[in-house]
């Protein structure tokens, strides 16, 4: 009897601490639920093409790694402390006084890890292109990556997807509407509604839009390429070869040249400089394009090649200064 009244009280004894343990355990357990809580309430679940992040609702120290992204994120009222670049190249004329040049993080296509972590960034926006290093860039700081397939998505869906992740789509909205009065003041100018179809430009009017390679070879913009969008918008018509489900087309010949004729070429200066543009004059197959003795060749920025709401509003800029202010 004795042995069992020891057996007894031991296990007696045994079952309170267990209990004891659990208890404790538990209280620990809901104590870190607790002081966890606060920090979940301050980011939002967003998913992207990587899964699913908590980023900070209201982020501070924000790094992009597209232009596109810096500049469309400056424009919905999110300002980043760091972005990618083209390394050594000025800010371009259409972003000047209306984005300040931020510190670079690397190159578009090469970001440099070091550089975005001295920045202690509290949300980073990628691109699919940079699936590969999405790991590293976790581990710096929350990290969102913006779908980028080829060929591009358009740019009304980047700014999107891009105001989605940031919760700016009330911004986004109000940007769309001004494009769209914009489109629509654009029509009205070029004579939509019209009796006669002489006076309705936007029906007539072949738009060409090129730039020249480094090796004297040019590229035509086809009506899914950014710029294309906005004429197709208009109502403006194109050359045969730049329509259909296009969005370059690439090495573009001097023997082909009268591929890029049209009523209005717009020539983008990419790699572009006084000497290309010399020797070009001097081909004779140059000097037979209709565009070209009509003198309705027009030397336009960079923009014309980039995907950002402000160049799409310089694109309409250049489209009222040339098809509607000049004669």
């Amino acid at each position: 009897m004795k042995i069992s009244l020891r057996r007894f009280i031991y296990l007696l004894l045994l079952g309170v601490c267990t209990a004891s343990l659990l208890v404790a355990c538990n209280n620990v357990n809901n104590t870190r639920g607790t002081n966890y809580q606060p920090q979940t309430e301050n980011c939002r679940v967003v998913k992207h093409t990587m899964g699913e992040t908590c980023i900070p609702r209201n982020p501070q120290r924000v790094v992009t790694l597209r232009p596109d992204t810096f500049v469309n994120s400056w424009v919905l009222g999110i300002k980043p402390i760091g972005s990618a670049d083209e390394i050594g190249a000025p800010l371009p004329q259409y972003l000047q006084g209306k984005v300040t040049q931020v510190q670079s993080v690397g190159s578009y296509d090469s970001p440099e890890l070091e550089k975005i972590l001295q920045l202690k960034p509290d949300l980073i926006l990628s691109n699919s292109y940079m699936e590969a290093i999405y790991g590293q860039l976790s581990q710096i700081a929350p990290t969102v990556v913006l779908d980028y397939p080829w060929p591009p998505l358009g740019w009304k869906k980047q700014l999107e997807e891009l105001a989605q992740v940031l919760g700016k789509e009330d911004v986004s909205q109000q940007l769309m509407n001004d494009y769209s009065q914009r489109i629509e003041a654009l029509k009205q100018a070029l004579g939509v509604g019209t009796a006669s179809p002489k006076e309705n430009r936007r029906r007539t009017l072949k738009v060409s839009v090129a730039d020249i390679t480094e090796d004297s070879r040019f590229t035509a913009y086809g009506e899914k390429h950014y710029s294309g969008t906005v004429l197709k918008d208009v109502g403006l018509q194109r050359p045969r070869s730049q329509t259909g489900d296009l969005f370059y087309i690439e090495n573009i010949s001097e023997e082909t040249i009268p591929d890029i004729d049209g009523d209005v070429l717009f020539l983008v200066p990419l790699d572009f400089d006084q000497t290309k543009l010399k020797n070009l004059k001097q081909k004779p197959l140059w000097q037979q394009l209709n565009v070209v003795q009509r003198n309705q060749v027009y030397l336009v920025g960079e923009h014309w090649h980039e995907s950002d709401i402000l160049a799409i509003n310089a694109i309409i800029d250049d489209l009222f200064n040339y098809l509607v202010n000049t004669p």
